[in-house]
């Protein structure tokens, strides 16, 4: 079974973020590697990734929308002080430095099924990637030649009335139309309207 947030973290008010070491072995063993349960070969670059997965009570919002999830590309960037201050906590909640940094609502995921849930993990997965080259090949560290991490944004990136007016105009596009066609293969969700990661990039 999916695991959930701590009960702890949802009678208390005071604000809290949790790390979850059952959840990285779940998500590890259940969608990331060979044989789980829910498999899934698009993150197969993903087996040698370090993601560290946070519960928190803290209640989000951007543009109006409740964030329930939200990926991160670690160490944190930005001033020095801040980000020391960042990547301090980090290392104090997980006591190493993880590659990504998943970050999940307690509260609201305490009242999804466990499909939700899994959708909601897997979307913020997709955004964890592979630093690509210019030729679309994935990168590594000269040095240590471990694979260089990037952020990832949607496979379709597209107005309504562009579609509507002219139809199916990229091959990303096309893909999609095909798989809302065939129907969803474990089920269907609105997780991305609600993704932190998707509304700060949002234009």
């Amino acid at each position: 079974m999916i695991p959930r947030p701590p009960v702890h973290l949802l009678e208390t008010f005071a604000p809290a973020f949790v790390a979850d070491p059952s959840l990285e072995t779940w998500v590890r063993d259940t969608i990331l590697f060979p044989g789980g349960a829910l498999e899934n070969p698009d993150h197969v670059h993903l087996q040698s990734a370090d993601i560290g997965y946070l519960w928190t009570n803290v209640e989000n919002a951007r543009s109006g929308r409740r964030i329930i999830g939200q990926a991160r590309l670690l160490p944190p960037a930005g001033e020095k002080w801040s980000a020391g201050m960042a990547s301090a906590h980090i290392l104090a909640m997980f006591e190493r430095m993880p590659d990504f940094l998943i970050i999940l609502d307690a509260m609201k995921a305490a009242e999804m099924e466990d499909w939700e849930v899994c959708a909601l993990i897997e979307h913020e997965l997709y955004h964890c990637a592979q630093k690509k080259d210019e030729f679309g090949e994935p990168m590594f560290h000269k040095e240590t030649g471990q694979p260089l991490w990037a952020m990832r944004g949607h496979d379709v990136e597209e107005f309504v009335g562009v579609v509507r007016r002219y139809g199916v105009t990229s091959p990303e596009l096309a893909a999609m139309v095909q798989a809302v066609n065939r129907g969803a293969s474990v089920a269907a969700t609105q997780i991305a309207r609600a993704c932190g990661t998707c509304l700060r990039v949002a234009k």
